[in-house]
Parts: C-alpha cells; sequence; structure tokens
C-alpha cells in the first residue's frame, strides 16, 4: 500500500492546496500531519520569543479547524512536537510511509529544516516532495530567472503584469482516505512556554485562526460589505475593523491562498465593477510575492544587519533602554507609542503604523533595525518570515528600496493620518486600563 504523509505547515487550508491533492493523487491513503517544531518556540539571539502568545493562539485555533475540516473528509489531523526530523521519521516509521508532501520553504533557516527532513527520511527509503503554494504568481511561472529577478520592485511588477499568468486553484477535495486518526491532541500554550494572551476591550477586530474564519473575513469583506470596492481609498487608515482587508493573518498561515482571494475578487468585479480599489490588493498581494521570491534569491542575506546590499545603512549600535522604551510605547512620540501600545496589546498594528514605527527606530533612535523585526516577529499576529524581514530591511535602507535609507517624519505623519488626535488618543488615555 502506497502511505503518504502530508506535512502541513504555513498552508493550513484544503482549497487551493496543490500539496494535498497531489498527496491524494499518488497514494492509496494520506496522513495529515503537523509538527509543532521546538525551534519555533525558543528564544531568539535578539532576546525575543520567535513565536509569540497571539501568533501561537491563532496557530492552535487554526489547527483545531483544520482538522474539523480534514475529519469532515474521512480523515483528521495528527499533532506532533519535537523537531520535524526526528518526529516525522518515528511516523514514517509506524505507518511505513514511502512518501512526504510538503509546502516548499524559501526562507533560510525553513530551508535547512526541509533539507534535514528529506534527508533524514531518505535513510528510510521515503522520499520527499515539495510544492509552491504560498504565492499569487507561480515562481516557474515569472518572465525571469530567480536570480535574475529585478533588485527594484517597480521594474518586476511591469514585466510580471505583462508577461505571467496566475494559475487556476486547485478544488478542495472531496473525500481523503487515512488510516484511523486519534482525536487531536492540541498542547496548552503554558506547554509552549507561553501565555494565553490578554484580550485588549480597544482591540477593533478578534482574529481567530482558521480556514473556515478566514472565508468568513474574505466574505465580509468582498460581498457582505463591499469594503473592497473603497480598500485604496482607506487603506491607510488606522483605527477600526474595516479601512484594510485583515487578510494578513490568515494568509501568513496559509488558511487563506492568495489564488483563492484572487479568484473572489474577479467574482466579485464581474458582478459589481473592477476599479482602483480591486486592482489595489492584487498590487499588494504582489508585493508579498515579491519579497518570498527575493528571499529565495537572496537566501540569508535579508538576516543580515547590511542587508542585500551589504551597505552600511543598516549600521546602528544595540542601545537596550531605547529599544525597551519603542517596545512599550513610552519614547515620548505619541503617534509612535500610540501604534506600539496597540501591537503590544494586540498583535497587530496598521501598514501605516509599522512603516512609522520601523523608520522611528531605525532614524530616530538609530537601533539596529534586526532587533525591530525581531520583536515583530515575537509580537505580530499575522507575522510572515519574507514579508516582515524584507520590509524591515528595506526602511533600513538595506533592502530594496531603489532611494536608499527611508525616513518618516512621524509629526508630519500624524498630522496627515490622524489630525485630530483620534488615533492617538485611543491608545494613549487610559493606558493598562483597558484589560478585561
Amino acid at each position: 500500500m502506497k502511505r503518504s504523509i502530508v506535512w502541513f505547515k504555513t498552508d493550513l487550508r484544503l482549497h487551493d492546496n496543490e500539496t494535498l491533492v497531489r498527496a491524494i493523487e499518488q497514494s492509496d491513503e494520506v496522513i495529515p500531519v503537523y509538527c509543532l517544531d521546538d525551534d519555533h518556540f525558543k528564544t531568539t539571539e535578539f532576546g525575543f520569543k520567535k513565536t509569540g502568545n497571539f501568533r501561537a493562539q491563532f496557530l492552535l485555533e487554526s489547527l483545531k479547524d483544520l482538522d474539523l475540516n480534514l475529519r469532515k473528509l474521512g480523515s483528521g489531523l495528527i499533532i506532533v512536537k519535537g523537531k520535524p526530523e526526528i518526529e516525522l521519521c518515528k511516523l514514517v516509521k509506524q505507518f511505513e510511509v514511502t512518501k512526504i508532501f510538503a509546502k516548499r520553504e524559501v526562507a533560510y533557516e525553513e530551508k535547512q529544516t526541509e533539507a534535514l527532513v528529506e534527508k533524514e527520511v531518505w535513510k528510510l527509503h521515503c522520499s520527499f516532495e515539495s510544492f509552491s503554494t504560498s504565492t499569487l504568481y507561480h515562481a516557474e511561472d515569472l518572465p525571469f530567472s530567480i536570480k535574475d529577478i529585478p533588485d527594484v520592485f517597480t521594474n518586476f511588477k511591469r514585466q510580471v503584469e505583462h508577461e505571467s499568468s496566475i494559475r487556476p486553484i486547485f478544488q478542495k477535495p472531496l473525500k481523503i482516505k487515512s488510516p484511523a486518526i486519534a482525536p487531536i491532541q492540541l498542547p496548552q500554550l503554558k506547554e509552549l512556554g507561553l501565555e494565553i494572551p490578554v484580550t485588549d476591550k480597544r482591540a477593533t477586530i478578534k482574529f481567530k485562526g482558521g480556514e473556515n474564519e478566514g472565508y468568513k473575513r474574505l466574505n465580509y469583506y468582498f460581498f457582505e460589505t463591499r469594503h473592497i470596492s473603497t480598500y485604496k481609498t482607506t487603506r491607510n487608515g488606522m483605527l477600526g475593523g474595516d479601512y484594510s482587508t485583515k487578510f494578513s493573518p490568515w494568509l501568513a498561515l496559509g488558511c487563506l491562498s492568495p489564488r483563492e482571494i484572487y479568484n473572489e475578487l474577479k467574482k466579485f468585479e464581474d458582478q459589481f465593477k473592477a476599479n482602483d480599489s480591486t486592482y489595489w490588493l492584487v498590487f499588494e498581494m504582489l508585493w508579498r510575492d515579491y519579497f518570498r521570491f527575493m528571499m529565495k534569491k537572496y537566501r540569508n542575506k535579508y538576516f543580515l544587519q547590511t542587508g542585500i546590499k551589504n551597505s552600511e545603512n543598516g549600521a546602528a549600535e544595540f542601545n537596550k533602554e531605547l529599544l525597551q522604551k519603542w517596545m512599550i510605547g513610552q519614547t515620548g512620540n505619541d503617534f509612535i507609542d500610540a501604534n506600539m501600545l496597540e501591537l503590544k496589546q494586540t498583535g497587530f498594528m496598521s501598514n501605516r503604523g509599522r512603516q512609522n514605527v520601523a523608520s522611528y527606530l531605525c532614524n530616530d533612535l538609530k537601533v539596529d533595525w534586526r532587533y525591530g523585526a525581531a520583536y515583530f516577529e515575537q509580537q505580530l499576529i499575522d507575522y510572515d518570515v519574507c514579508s516582515n524581514w524584507g520590509n524591515w530591511a528595506y526602511l533600513a535602507g538595506v533592502g530594496n528600496d531603489p532611494r536608499g535609507k527611508r525616513y518618516f517624519n512621524s509629526d508630519k505623519q500624524a498630522k496627515e493620518y490622524d489630525p485630530n488626535n483620534v488615533y492617538q488618543k485611543f491608545w494613549l488615555n487610559n493606558r493598562g486600563k483597558s484589560k478585561h
């Protein structure tokens, strides 16, 4: 009997999942597995948790939802905890597995883990195959090889939009044949060295993990409210649940696929109409693709202080006191502090806020940008390795910004994007009294 493992990672969905579809096609039985990798819950060299409370909570909710959806199709999810190269080998032996199917990785650490798993299971006569499931455009359909991708986004965008097309989605399986899979065993956050995040009443949206919740948000933003039709004019908002799509947490864990979002967007455009706002969402998903492809091109350079440019722009001292004040929202700059408090209390911050606080840390406080990126890695519910480190390197002047170091004048930005101080008052008044 051909028995395969589908190793779920940041592709926690049944729709548009080539990894799952190929495994079902090529196997008599499929065993869905998720490994809570010990390395994902360690403290990094920068002193932060690799996964913080908000994202871990969202992950556990997403795994529970995936298990629920798998069981409806006759399967289920096995959760293991430890090192993937050890835990997956145990399952290969236990179930006599002949092949592992997985999502293809591009970031440095993730690629190392993937290579280690492949090497170890090969010793057990088990093959390994990976598929690209995270981007809107497939890497093989780009008009250039990875090593020749332009280092300026505008040039990349122009050629891709002109010469490439977006592939159709993979349909969700109707049935999955699996051996008997015991009820899901999810750990408590405590067992992962974390705490249950305290809900702040000021959080304007409660993110809940899972494919079903991702679809709910998609349907709400596109069809129930049609907010997508004004997205370009509202996207720089800072307060409220609907100024932006808020798809990013589900995209980051792969509970939603970018191509499925694109598919639904096309339905919306057919039913109502296409405009600058509907295009802008595709434009931003293309930025997301770009950072992923650039990570593939430059590998670990995005994690170095000098970035992909080997530039001295990123050179800065590590000042613990200034970093701490920035993290807890006590820099004395109300606009920056309000944004940092929102991040600390909710695990989320607007795109406008992210650019400003990153610029402030790099340019005003002159602190090593990597500490900011590592804090975001811990704190953000929608952390995505490529977008996070790519954007931070960009702001620090060591990434893809053709203009070099980008500086945001936070006072000017506050006047433009929070002219009546509504956002600042919302987060700065009654500090610390809004928990329940």
